[in-house]
């Protein structure tokens, strides 16, 4: 029976000691909530911490373990020293600040990493205690970034979702980490890995494609012998929730309380947990200065601001504690009267019936961080406005400004632009506000909690399809020892190679990726066997070959297929051919290289190429449409045309490509050909080949090869295999 393994830090059921007794707390949170309506999972299973260190629950772990098992939580234990190091160390000392683009806050700590690392093991182990055949994992958040690889490699079977509900920062922010590296491969160790938006998604796969040379397809990255899938899940909230909560009878009742104490002023209301990112200050201040800009305001708004405690072990969050308090008694005396105070100040957390009645009361709500990863506040409002009257003034640093567009949207760094849109706020006629609410409401209601729930459960079958379909074609020893038979049973065989990505990994410059001592020797075994015909079949220019594999006694192909050699015989072109296109064409060339730093130009006789291997993935994806689009109108009426090689755009003569070059040697009659490559060049090859033939891709990507490697030591191995 299939289940749903939730994986988080802490469990939605929260163990407390009071007077000496053990009480059991439920969280409250969009995440609990939705997933409860996962009807089509017969049980899912939530996995984390619940809250209390080892050392107050000694004896009692079995207990407790039997109470939570019977709300379907699995708890996992841990003792003190790992909570102070790995929670409010690594993960609020390092990780939190600098995702959330505060890195002078970032404390790089080795004994944190370390008690990261543990935790992770330690939640690893717990999950493989219970985990089944069929069971998916579910991981929750920055606390658990190495779980997936841990899990992966114990069970590569198991279908393992990742999810991250902070921001992911940028690649220059990112690099600041010093466990960058081991970061990265253990969220890689998830089939499906989620974001809230597509900025976040953006970010990591370039972290990816920078730190490790990965890329990426539609956000699919290939690694190795696996395909993970990248996409951006914009978290909602239950709608009929906090519909129902803004009428229900506790709403009510406190919404009068209020409404007597408000006594029809204007009410700005600001809710957030007291965090250093949540822009509270900046929010006091812009307000302070809305007040000096807009006298007239005075006496009829009131500031309604509500600060959660969090984190308050952290010597930064106990600084801004200080800081708030000072500017709230700085503002309210400043500006108050003998029957108005300006900022009303609450260092508490709220009941949702509270919550809600301060979202119905409120007619401006500040919602402005100065980074987070979606901010269900906003949202929250939004939903609760039954009469539909409100104004959401929202950061454009939250995740949820991508979806609630018809909020006012601002930088919270700005103090006039926030002061002013305070004003705009209060002012906004009826009409408008119950305009854009109703568009909100309408566009959260669509998109639910439970949608998005469903949404990532779907996207995860689909990778895991996309996998399978992979896994067919993926070479395994059965058909490794089925061509090893044909091989050897064989009296004249043909092997055609590809070299860069398939005999050698890509070079951050093309003349670096020259054949080592291992290759040259395979090469050399099988090119003198009088039964073997190997040919090399390559992009590079004929001078480099001719060096570097001049001695090996092999057919080269060079320049995709432009010239041509047998062994002690001398170069030959297919055909004639022109080059007298090569200046205008290298002009422009030139000019991109220029506008796109790291990027170069590879001249050979009769083609040119435009290398980006070096420059970042984003920037090289826009100039490689630029650049097609250019090229494109200029051979437009000429006999030439634009490929795709690995990392690159080569422009040569239209009626040369490696499938006509290999077949001068198909003339001949083989009992055994083999074909390897793994460029869109080397397609050209696998489709002029007869059906007996064995083509082989390397790399795990769609091609007309009959099968999948993972690598070029895959492809090494193949090789040093028909020598045994």
């Amino acid at each position: 029976m299939e289940r749903l393994l939730i994986v988080s830090n802490r469990l939605p059921v929260s163990v407390e000691r009071r007077r000496k007794k053990l009480t059991f707390v439920p969280s409250t949170g969009g995440l609990a909530t939705g997933l409860a309506s996962l009807k089509h999972f017969k049980k899912f299973l939530w996995i984390g911490w619940p809250g209390v260190n080892k050392e107050r629950i000694k004896g009692e772990e079995k207990s407790i373990t039997r109470k939570l098992s019977a709300k379907g939580c699995i708890p996992v234990f841990l003792d003190r020293k790992y909570v102070d190091n790995y929670y409010y160390g690594f993960c609020n000392k390092v990780l939190w600040p600098l995702f959330h683009y505060f890195p002078i806050y970032a404390r790089y700590q080795n004994n944190y990493w370390e008690a990261y690392k543990l935790v992770n093991q330690i939640f690893a182990s717990a999950i493989l205690k219970i985990l089944k055949q069929d069971d998916i994992v579910w991981v929750q958040d920055y606390h658990l970034f190495l779980l997936p690889k841990l899990l992966k490699e114990k069970k590569p079977n198991t279908k393992i979702a990742f999810f991250l509900h902070i921001p992911f920062p940028s690649v220059e922010i990112f690099k600041l980490l010093p466990w960058r590296e081991e970061i990265l491969k253990g969220i890689l160790g998830s089939d499906l890995i989620g974001f809230h938006t597509y900025d976040y998604v953006e970010h990591f796969l370039e972290c990816v494609n920078q730190i490790f040379g990965f890329e990426n397809i539609m956000g699919e990255i290939h690694q190795g012998d696996r395909i993970s899938l990248v996409d951006a899940f914009p978290l909602g909230i239950d709608f009929d929730k906090y519909q129902s909560l803004a009428v229900s009878t506790q709403t009510k009742r406190e919404l009068k309380k209020l409404q007597k104490r408000i006594r029809g002023r204007k009410v700005i209301l600001s809710i957030s947990r007291l965090d250093y990112t949540k822009g509270i200050l900046q929010r006091l201040e812009a307000y302070e200065r809305f007040l000096e800009k807009y006298p007239e305001a005075r006496g009829k708004v009131v500031f309604i601001l509500v600060a959660v405690p969090s984190r308050m072990g952290v010597e930064e969050y106990q600084n801004l504690k200080r800081k708030i308090d000072e500017t709230v008694g700085h503002i309210n005396g400043r500006h108050s009267s003998i029957d108005w105070m300006p900022v009303w100040y609450m260092y508490r957390s709220l009941t949702p019936a509270m919550l809600s009645a301060y979202y119905r009361i409120s007619d401006v709500a500040l919602i402005t961080p100065l980074r987070d990863g979606m901010n269900l506040i906003a949202k929250e409002f939004v939903v609760s406005k039954i009469d539909k009257k409100g104004v959401l003034i929202l950061s454009e640093f939250a995740g949820a400004s991508r979806e609630l567009g018809e909020a006012i949207i601002v930088n919270p760094n700005d103090r006039e632009a926030l002061a002013d849109a305070i004003k705009e706020g209060i002012s906004l006629p009826e009409t408008e506000q119950k305009k854009r609410i109703e568009i909100m409401q309408n566009r959260l209601k669509r998109y639910d909690i439970k949608r998005w729930v469903k949404d990532f459960m779907d996207t995860l079958e689909k990778i895991k399809t996309i996998q399978k379909s992979f896994e067919i074609k993926l070479l395994t020893q059965t058909p490794l020892k089925q061509i090893k038979t044909k091989y050897n049973s064989a009296r004249k065989r043909l092997l055609l190679l590809d070299y860069d990505g398939t005999l050698v990994p890509f070079a951050s410059k093309p003349q670096e990726a020259v054949p080592d001592r291992q290759l040259l020797r395979i090469l050399k075994k099988l090119a003198t066997n009088p039964q073997n015909k190997v040919v090399i079949v390559s992009g590079r220019d004929r001078f480099t070959l001719e060096k570097w594999f001049g001695k090996v006694s092999a057919g080269l192909v060079a320049e995709h297929g432009i010239w041509i050699k047998e062994v002690e015989e001398r170069w030959q072109t297919i055909e004639t051919l022109d080059k007298h296109w090569k200046e205008k064409i290298k002009e422009v060339l030139e000019h991109y290289v220029d506008r796109t730093p790291g990027s170069f130009i590879e001249e050979k006789e009769f083609s040119l190429a435009w290398h980006y291997r070096n420059v970042p993935q984003e920037l090289a994806e826009v100039r490689v449409k630029e650049l097609k689009e250019a090229l494109f109108h200029l051979t437009a009426n000429l006999d030439l045309s634009v490929l795709d090689i690995k990392k690159g755009l080569e422009v040569k003569n239209s009626s040369i490509n490696k499938g006509r070059a290999v077949s001068y040697w198909l003339k001949r009659r083989w009992n055994f050909i083999l074909a390897m490559g793994d460029d869109t060049t080397d397609e050209n090859i696998f489709e002029v080949l007869p059906e007996n033939a064995i083509t082989i891709k390397v790399g795990l990507a769609i091609s007309r090869a009959k099968f999948n490697i993972p690598s070029f030591r895959d492809a090494r191995k193949i090789l040093k295999m028909l020598l045994k």
